[in-house]
Parts: C-alpha cells; structure tokens; sequence
C-alpha cells in the first residue's frame, strides 16, 4: 500500500490543483524523507520551480518542474499526498510540506516515515529499473507470458516483483489470482496459456475498477482531499476483507505467507495443481 491504482488515483487527483502553480517553499518536518540530494539543495532547486505536469510509472510519481528537474515521491506502505490550504491533521504524521503560489499546499502525510522525495535530473535510472505497465496497450497476453517464461518463484511473489510487472503489490495480487483460478504457491513458469489469459484479463480489469473507485483505504491511505477510496469493498479476498468464506464457493479463505507476504486464497477456487 499504496498500489498502482492509488498512485494512480493521487495522480490524477492532484494534477487539477497543482499543475501550472509555482512552488514557494518547502518545509521538512522530518529531513530523512529527502533522500537525494542533500537537504539545502533540495530545497534552493525546487523553490520557485513550476509544476507543469505529473506523471506515474509503477508506483512512483513524477513532478515535471520547469527547469527540468523532477521531484520523484514514493509514498512506500503508508504515504498520502493531501492538497489542502490548511494542515491535516494528525499533524504528527505530516513529514513534508510543499507550499504552492496558490495558496494550497502538498502535505506529505506518513505515519511510518517510509515515503521518501528525490529531485534528480533524469528518471530514466528509476524507470529502467521496472517491468511493464500492466495497463498500457502493450502490456499483452504474449508479454505477461515473456515475463513469467521459467520463474520459478510462486506467482505471488513474480506479481510483486516491480522487476517484472510495475504497479501491482499484495491487495491486488491476491484479488487478481483469485479471479483468475491461480494458486499463490504455483511457480510463474508453471502456469497455462489459459491460466495466463485468464491472469492478465484479470489484473487488468481489477486494477481498472479500483482506479474507477479512487484506490483502497484499507489501512492509511487518502486521497488528496483527505476522503477514502471505497475498492476495497470490491474485494473478495484481499486483507480478509472479503470475509472468511468465499463468495464463489462457500470453502474458507485462508491466510498464508509467501515470501514474507501475507497471502489470501481460497484454496477450492485456487488448487495447488
């Protein structure tokens, strides 16, 4: 948390408020949240930078500033971006603030301090690093199977790796196997060509309707106006919010670990075949 239809949903929820306005200052309540480059160039760079554009690649947003430089935020587990032009609260949680000419303000809201801001020159560092978006055009049947072809780590665990698909994390891993049939523990090289078009169909359609419904606040998540988004009621497994049966069998949904990941499955839908 946040996943790719949060980020996606702060994205498009900030950029009416935020695009074309300039930044006048910067205050850190906590300077660890910036992690390049040092504190004092941080903020001499950014001030007095526009904002022209934010884009997202994965689970990462990109502030597009008028002198090229871009301010990268990865809000990690349990980061929000609220626009407002007074401060949330609790005011203990609020780690940046990032003050506009129109006067609102981004507040950086994290409650583990995990969320972290870089302003670099070039993203393409941080791209390169990440696998395909599963809701772009490209993101075929063909290339989700080029990109589980001889994995042999649980399914679970490829759908996690931003390596291999960008975006996806543990809620909506655990609800797109579900819909898809598809056992956590199965090895990634192990599945079917059916199995793995009925994956992709899936985690597209699932990872659309959670951006339809403005991301899941299961745990610290907001938008930025501070409101909730309302996928998680859309769940069937996920967090166990989907309950302890499941809705399409009546057999009982079950929490594993796979690699260190609390996992959700009905184990009469999702055979380990």
């Amino acid at each position: 948390m946040p996943e790719l239809p949060e980020v996606e949903t702060v994205r498009n929820e900030l950029l009416p408020f935020v695009a074309g306005q300039r930044i006048t200052g910067v205050t850190l309540a906590w300077e660890g949240i910036v992690k390049e480059p040092p504190v004092e160039e941080f903020c001499s760079r950014i001030i007095g930078q526009k904002i022209t554009a934010i884009t997202r690649r994965g689970k990462y947003l990109f502030f597009h500033l008028g002198n090229q430089d871009f301010l990268v935020i990865h809000l990690k587990m349990t980061g929000s971006l609220i626009v407002s032009q007074k401060p949330p609260e609790p005011l203990k949680f609020i780690r940046a603030i990032i003050h506009l000419d129109n006067a609102t303000s981004i507040y950086f809201r994290d409650p583990r301090k995990f969320g972290v801001m870089r302003l670099v020159k070039d993203t393409e560092t941080i791209r390169a690093k990440l696998g395909p978006e599963p809701l772009e055009e490209g993101f075929t049947t063909k290339l989700l199977a080029e990109r589980l072809a001889k994995r042999t780590a649980p399914i679970k665990a490829v759908l996690l790796d931003q390596k291999a698909v960008a975006g996806i994390g543990n809620m909506y891993a655990d609800e797109a196997l579900h819909a898809a049939g598809i056992n956590p523990w199965r090895p990634g090289g192990s599945l079917t060509p059916s199995e793995i078009k009925r994956l992709h169909r899936e985690l597209r359609r699932i990872l659309w309707a959670a951006i339809e419904n403005k991301g899941a606040s299961v745990d610290t998540y907001f938008r930025p106006d501070g409101s909730e988004g309302s996928a998680h009621y859309q769940f069937k497994v996920a967090h166990g919010l989907g309950g302890k049966t499941c809705t399409t069998c009546g057999g009982p949904i079950e929490r594993v670990v796979v690699r260190n990941r609390g996992t959700y499955y009905c184990s009469r839908c999702q055979p380990l075949k």
